[in-house]
């Protein structure tokens, strides 16, 4: 029986679709053949991306999840990418709420929301995590917090959605070059701080994790369900 890594055809959904992360996984999954809708808080500036039909969507708005899931007649795939983080910010309780609202509890809304969708088709979720799922980090207790429910929330759902063909797994990326992490590479001492841990030296790009998200969502990965596999070029083993 040959190993099946095709994703092409599949309909796939993005949140936090125009970020680093997001984007890079978007246009890798139109480059595979899927139809692909990315959502963001932020509105679109530029011209349309080819082959991406952009939206805009706040997680936290459970009516406005309603409304998107009403307008999708098919779900293959659901990538979970929104969220931010706010270094030392994250103190404040309103800013805490903020972000674990984006990361955690929206994550939440759009998957169980979009659940009859995805049990039609079989299909997969991919939570994005972070290697915070793991690590503390004294700057973003909120972003830390939040992804560490993450790789709890896939598991649960990869428990309680089997039954209905749905596979729940994440990623949790490393240290990747995207405007999240901008402004902790630029405190002093702190990218040499992060390259002196990673085998490989260097930090990665969004385009590097796209690979895993593929997998995931493909046939190959029938027997995956309920992991987080982390993306980090080896910074967890050190």
């Amino acid at each position: 029986m040959p190993v099946n890594f095709d994703v092409s055809g599949k309909h796939v959904l993005i949140t936090g679709g125009r970020g680093g992360i997001g984007s890079a996984i978007a246009t890798a999954f139109v480059e595979a053949g899927a139809h692909v809708i990315a959502t963001d808080l932020v509105p679109l500036a530029e011209k349309t991306r080819e082959g991406i039909d952009d939206r805009t969507l706040d997680v936290r708005d459970a009516d406005a999840v309603r409304v998107l899931a009403g307008t999708l007649g098919r779900l293959d795939v659901l990538v979970q990418c929104a969220g931010r983080a706010a270094p030392m910010e994250e103190y404040e309780l309103a800013t805490f709420e903020e972000i674990v609202g984006i990361h955690l509890t929206g994550s939440f809304s759009v998957a169980t929301t979009l659940r009859p969708l995805l049990a039609a088709s079989g299909g997969s979720v991919i939570n994005v995590g972070s290697m915070y799922s793991y690590f503390g980090s004294p700057l973003v207790p909120a972003y830390g917090a939040a992804k560490a429910g993450i790789v709890q929330l896939t598991k649960t759902l990869a428990l309680a959605w089997a039954a209905e063909g749905i596979r729940v797994n994440g990623i949790a990326p490393g240290w990747i070059r995207t405007a999240l992490t901008a402004p902790l590479e630029a405190l002093p001492g702190a990218a040499e701080a992060i390259t002196s841990r990673i085998p490989g030296g260097q930090l990665s790009e969004p385009e590097e994790l796209a690979g895993t998200a593929l997998f995931l969502a493909s046939p190959a990965a029938r027997l995956i369900n309920g992991v987080t596999i982390p993306v980090d070029g080896g910074y967890s083993a050190g």
